[in-house]
């Protein structure tokens, strides 16, 4: 059997996983100090009703090059599902950066990369199943106390049909150890 996309973009997020948090024998090779400077953290959402079901995963780790500065890689899982409507799997990447103007004023810029797969419920909607790309480009501002930050966020390139937000604003809340 011929692996889908979406298989193969599985494999490919489970092995970054396995990279991002597993201590290998290379790291002591590396100065101690970017081992320092490298937070892990992410954010998680939960969704539900008696009908609507949505969860997402999202880890990822920055590398803190200053008590300004931060650039880092995430990962981004969400399953959406609405009873005899549709499902939607939801998997990708993202590059983020944080710019923090004062310790408490964090300023960001984030490009994501989804891959959708939404499948609709023939009996009840006239919408055919659908598989695509979705680039995201996001700029924020949030208010940061110790590990937490939350704002939000404005995504420039916004698509009402085919994000899978229902508007280019997304409150968000991140942390990072």
């Amino acid at each position: 059997m011929k692996p889908t996309l979406c298989t193969r973009f599985y494999k490919i997020i489970f092995i970054f996983l396995i990279l991002l948090f597993s201590q290998n024998s290379k790291a002591q090779d590396i100065e101690p100090s970017f081992w320092s400077n490298v937070q892990y953290g992410g954010g998680l959402g939960i969704s539900f009703s008696s009908d609507f079901f949505s969860g997402t995963l999202a880890p990822s780790a920055i590398y803190r090059f200053n008590h300004r500065f931060a650039f880092g890689l995430g990962l981004n899982l969400t399953y959406n599902t609405e009873k005899n409507y549709y499902t939607s799997t939801i998997v990708g990447t993202s590059i983020q950066s944080f710019f923090n103007i004062i310790p408490e004023i964090q300023l960001s810029a984030e490009f994501e990369q989804l891959y959708v797969d939404r499948n609709w419920d023939e009996r009840t909607t006239p919408y055919l199943d659908e598989s695509y790309w979705y680039p995201g480009l996001y700029v924020g501002a949030g208010f940061q106390t110790g590990n937490v930050t939350m704002g939000v966020r404005f995504d420039v390139l916004y698509v009402e049909d085919k994000s899978i937000y229902g508007n280019p604003y997304n409150p968000f809340v991140r942390f990072y150890f």
